[in-house]
Parts: structure tokens; sequence; C-alpha cells
């Protein structure tokens, strides 16, 4: 199964099991590249939010008007800062923000509970490595883009280019299949 990337207006399509990587400057606007993502050419697509809350993330789709009736959303923060949290069939939560175990097992339940063409958007692995540290963290990943080729589906992570260092950085380039750049300018380049 093939999937239209969707990201910057490209019409370029990339194979089931495809796990795409965005390196992004911290303060990038990544909002535009996630939700053009998530827009088209899906069934059902879940949200991975180490970086905001399940509010905040539906705020985001609306804004740019993405059909969230296909959207599932794990927020991983609402613990850590003190919110209520009323889990649904569309909005998980985990006991805390490092908590990579729970963060794989919601993955799976979502793979297991949806068919067609999915979509994951993991929005980042470099909040969960703030929380959960980079080992944990680069774990999670490991699991995620190995549950994205099982289930065809494909995947964008995100993760800034001015926190982690070269290696680590080198590292997660290397785990991806297709390596999406972002610059300070908005500008976007797209590698296999």
């Amino acid at each position: 199964m093939d999937y239209t990337l969707g990201i910057d207006g490209s019409d370029r399509t990339v194979a089931g099991g495809t796990s795409i990587l965005l390196v992004h400057p911290s303060t990038g606007e990544t909002d535009r590249i996630d939700t053009n993502f998530l827009r088209d050419d899906t069934d059902h697509f879940l949200v991975i939010s180490t970086r905001t809350t399940a509010r905040e993330v539906r705020q985001k789709l609306d804004y740019y008007d993405v059909d969230d009736s296909k959207a599932v959303i794990l927020d991983t923060l609402s613990v850590e800062r003190g919110y209520s949290r009323r889990s649904s069939d569309r909005v998980h939560y985990v006991s805390a923000p490092d908590d990579v175990a729970g963060i794989v097992e919601q993955a799976e339940r979502f793979f297991d509970e949806h068919d067609g063409k999915l979509r994951v958007s993991f929005d980042s692995i470099t909040e969960l490595a703030y929380y959960a540290g980079e080992d944990e963290a680069r774990n999670a990943v490991e699991r995620l883009v190995d549950l994205v080729d099982e289930h065809d589906a494909i995947a964008l992570c995100h993760l800034s280019d001015e926190v982690h260092d070269e290696d680590t950085e080198t590292g997660y380039r290397d785990l991806f299949d297709v390596v999406v750049d972002l610059d300070v300018d908005g500008n976007v380049e797209i590698r296999d």
C-alpha cells in the first residue's frame, strides 16, 4: 500500500511501513508539516504527544482543518501538569511523560483496533528524551518504527536538531527511511 507523503505540498508517495524523521529547529513551525501529513490519504491516525496536551492537539487539528474524527490522541503530559483526564475511545493517557512502555502499548492498541491507511505523528522524540532519557526514548522509537513497518502504516517523528548531540541525531537519521529537514525560515528538504 502506498501513501501520499503530504508534506509541504509534495505529491510524492511512500510505501506502507515507511518511518519519516522531521528534523527541525526548536523554534521551527512544525504544526504545518504535521497537519499536512495527517490531513489526506488516511483512514485513521494516532497523535502521540509528549509536547502538548490532548486539548492542544485538538485545537491544532481544528485550526489546520484536519478531520479529527479520524484521530486517536495519546496525551503524555496532562498527568504531569495536573490536568483532569477523561479517557475515551479517541483520547488516551499514560501514567507519566516518561512512561515509554505505556506509550508503546497504546501504539500497539491503535494498530490492533484500526484498519486501512494508518498514520502516526510522534511529537516529539526530543521531549520524550527530556523526560525518560536518551536510551529509553531511542528504545521507544525503535519499537514504534517496527510497529509501523509491521502494520503497513507510516509515521512522522519530530526531533529538534538543537538539543541532541551529533551522534544521537545521526543515529536517528540512520534509523528512519526518509528524513525531512525543516530550517528556521520554513524551507523543507526531503531526503531518502
